[in-house]
């Protein structure tokens, strides 16, 4: 099958780079690095570790109510917050 390509720059040097080393014709290289990379995408994912957050108490609110945030910001940044 023939098919034109449009390669980003770092899959373009990376390409170049395995060109140099190998000695090889583009098709080739490029038929090899699709050969293992594509069975690798299309496999199974690896199963991921769940990420916890443990919670951590911060006190009490030092502020009377966050609902009126004129009032937050003034009582945090002094009353030249504006």
């Amino acid at each position: 099958m023939r098919t034109t390509l449009s390669l980003d720059d770092d899959v373009a040097a990376l390409l170049q780079r395995a060109l140099t080393r190998r000695k090889e014709p583009l098709k080739k290289v490029v038929n090899d690095a699709l050969r293992e990379g594509l069975p690798r995408l299309l496999g199974p994912r690896a199963a991921r570790k769940p990420y916890h957050t443990r919670p951590l108490k911060l006190g009490r609110c030092l502020i009377g109510s966050i609902d009126d945030v004129a009032e937050a910001l003034a009582i945090g940044e002094g009353e030249a917050y504006k």
